[in-house]
């Protein structure tokens, strides 16, 4: 449950930091013009949500069931 919220989060905000940039896959020739496009950023964006959403439809039969 809690998993699928972090992930969703590092994926929703990490591509579009400036960890992403410098991190030590970005200094391999092959795959920084890869991970400097926008489309793929956003792709992972993305799954980003898709996990997101994921884990918040885990999280609200739980809360509902508090009442």
């Amino acid at each position: 449950m809690a998993f699928f919220v972090e992930i969703g989060l590092l994926l929703l905000v990490l591509p579009w930091s400036t960890f992403w940039e410098r991190n030590y896959f970005a200094y391999w020739p092959a795959l920084r013009a890869l991970m400097s496009n926008n489309y793929v950023r956003g792709a992972i964006s993305g799954l980003g949500v898709l996990n997101l959403l994921a884990g918040l439809s885990e999280l609200v039969p739980l809360f509902m069931a508090r009442k």
